[in-house]
Order: C-alpha cells, then structure tokens, then sequence
C-alpha cells in the first residue's frame, strides 16, 4: 500500500503514525516517493517549494495517517571560531557563495565541500567532518507554514 501526504498538519499534538528520516536535500522534495523507517511506501505531494523541517508532521489524504519527518544523520562541515567576529566573517564568505548554512550560536555547518573548507582553513577555522543532522536555513524569503 502506499499512501499519498498532501498536507502539513499546524498542531502537534497528534501522535504520529510513522516516521520518516530525511537528509536536507529529500526535506527540499515536495514531491517524492520515499519508504519510511519501517519500510512503507508512500508518496509526498505538497506545494512545490515546500522546505520540511525536523519534527514536521503530515496527514494523508485517505485516511488520515500521521507522519513525523525527523532529519536524518549525513556528513557536514562544522566551521568553530576563536570569536563572534570570526564566525560572522565565515557566514559572510560562505553567503557569498550562496550555499546551504545552519547557523547556531557556536559554529555553522554546511555540506562537504573541499574548495569550501579550503577557504575556512586560509580563515584559519576550525573546520571538522561530522555526522549529525543538517538543518540549513531557509532563506529570508521562503516561509514554513
């Protein structure tokens, strides 16, 4: 069987159903067949443009099936600094570049990419390989329903 998700659910109070792990790039793919973590099959059909984030739910359009996206574990670039300023300068490079950033308080993180950290080492950053979720920005012009 496989079931088609059409719609993000605003509560989330409801318990999902099943449970779907996503890197960045497949939460970017309104529409996509995907098999959960349990192996079912289904099919997303959301509003082109749409960006899923981690703890976002879903309801089929059949019989209601609730679905949690959760951002899945990949390989990230995690970019430290001495200082706030450093930091900043690193986003001011790396926007320039115009590539996909989580920005936290202590680091950034983007998407392997040698040329890119070639860049963050001449910064003299601390640059690292990781595997942990990656939830880049969406942009200021982009907004999550």
């Amino acid at each position: 069987m496989s079931l088609v998700f059409t719609r993000r659910l605003s509560a989330r109070e409801r318990k999902a159903d099943l449970v779907l792990s996503l890197t960045a790039e497949e939460r970017m793919r309104s529409r996509f067949p995907f098999a959960t973590d349990d192996g079912t099959q289904l099919h997303l059909q959301l509003p082109r443009g749409t960006v899923l984030r981690d703890g976002d739910l879903l309801e089929a359009e059949a019989d209601g099936t609730v679905l949690q996206i959760l951002a899945k574990s990949e390989s990230v670039l995690v970019v430290r600094a001495n200082s706030p300023h450093e930091l900043l300068q690193a986003a001011y490079h790396l926007g320039n570049r115009h590539v996909a950033l989580e920005i936290t308080p202590t680091c950034l993180r983007l998407l392997p990419d040698p040329v890119l950290q070639k860049m963050l080492n001449r910064l003299q950053l601390d640059v690292t390989l990781e595997n942990r979720p990656f939830q880049p920005e969406t942009g200021a012009y982009s907004h999550h329903h």
